[in-house]
């Protein structure tokens, strides 16, 4: 198991995300983490951007077809 060159503060700003909305996320996926600065997993790093990239995904697909979430979430970027 190795080490990504990446904690979450870095994740924010390749993403332009706040850090509290990156560390909500390693809560959602139970990704233990000491601080903001503690370089990650490198599973849980692409764990986390994957999720990011996802909602982003969503997201575009959402405002092409002129759809808000079913469910009501609150997604990363608003």
């Amino acid at each position: 198991m190795g080490f990504a060159d990446l904690s979450i503060a870095d994740i924010a700003a390749e993403y332009d995300l706040p850090v509290a909305q990156v560390c909500y996320l390693h809560e959602q996926l139970a990704i233990a983490y000491k601080t903001q600065e503690t370089n990650l997993i490198l599973e849980d790093a692409k764990a986390i951007i994957s999720k990011i990239l996802s909602e982003r995904q969503g997201s575009a697909t959402l405002s092409e077809e002129g759809l808000k979430s079913p469910d009501g979430r609150q997604h990363l970027w608003e």
